[in-house]
């Protein structure tokens, strides 16, 4: 038995995968800046956008990834967190919660490999499904 809400553990592996993603974009992006002899030991400035000019696109994928994983997963948190504190983050809310990590993993992995767009969107739309099933609970609990 555990003293807390079951809907927290798919927020830590996701926080988790988010941590993945971050290794695999320095993976792949410092060798790339490496063969486009970047200097960064005097690199002053400069954007992303620089970078993705200089690198392979191949190289960017997992970054393009990461940026993705900052975005809409903090509403995933959000909303987990409150199912949470509403004692309401167990059973099919749960399973949805997984349900949505295990889309964004496959999306990850889909972006920062083959990257094809059309699958990624098919993906990406079905964990924001999940992310309006869990707003929907939350909202029927709350009102």
């Amino acid at each position: 038995m555990t003293d807390h809400s079951p809907i927290l553990a798919p927020v830590v592996v996701l926080v988790a995968w988010s941590l993945v993603m971050w290794l695999w974009m320095y993976a792949k992006r410092i060798p790339a800046m490496r063969a486009a002899k970047i200097d960064t030991m005097n690199l002053v400035g400069g954007s992303g956008a620089d970078l993705k000019a200089a690198i392979p696109a191949q190289a960017q994928w997992p970054a393009d990834n990461y940026n993705h994983l900052m975005e809409q997963p903090t509403l995933f948190y959000a909303i987990a967190i409150t199912l949470a504190l509403l004692d309401f983050g167990g059973g099919v809310n749960c399973m949805i919660a997984w349900a949505y990590v295990a889309l964004r993993i496959l999306h990850s992995i889909i972006q920062a490999t083959v990257n094809r767009v059309i699958v990624r969107f098919g993906v990406f739309t079905l964990s924001t499904l999940c992310l309006i099933a869990l707003t929907l609970h939350a909202a029927m609990r709350i009102f």
